[in-house]
């Protein structure tokens, strides 16, 4: 057997940064060519947990980053006036690009696929719409979406 450091998860085999013991085989054909894996000597053990100290450094700063934005989001709301039909439809509809550029013009920056709207706003109201910043950080923003006159 051999002892390989996860890079990456694996189903059946184990989470990354977990070393495990394969088959000489397995490791040298498949899990260390592809980049899934490294051989566990000490020089790679070494190596692999500075990496992760410092991934953990650059996962704290972006939760960090994130929670700052989220004070900056939460209690903003945004108001679309869109053409309507009599019964509340709209001529076309709201996306997750328009909020993105809308929050843009009021200074932050936040991309599109961040923004959690399942569909496009097809109907007048008022919705709360979540924005994904890190894993733990979901701020909402308040939607208008009102009628033109």
């Amino acid at each position: 057997m051999l002892e390989v450091i996860l890079k990456r998860d694996i189903e059946n085999l184990g989470r990354s940064g977990e070393i495990v013991a394969v088959k000489p085989g397995y490791a040298r054909n498949y899990l260390i060519p592809q980049g899934l894996a490294l051989e566990a000597t000490p020089g790679n053990r070494k190596r692999f947990a500075e990496e992760r100290q410092q991934a953990s450094h650059a996962q704290v700063r972006q939760r960090e980053h994130a929670d700052e934005l989220a004070l900056e989001i939460e209690g903003r709301s945004l108001t679309f006036t869109v053409r309507a039909g009599e019964d509340g439809k709209l001529f076309g509809s709201v996306t997750s690009s328009d909020m993105a550029d809308a929050l843009a013009a009021e200074g932050i920056q936040i991309d599109r696929h961040d923004i959690v709207l399942e569909e496009p706003i097809k109907e007048l109201g008022v919705y709360r719409v979540p924005i994904r910043l890190h894993a733990d950080v979901l701020p909402e923003v308040r939607v208008w979406v009102v009628a033109q006159e």
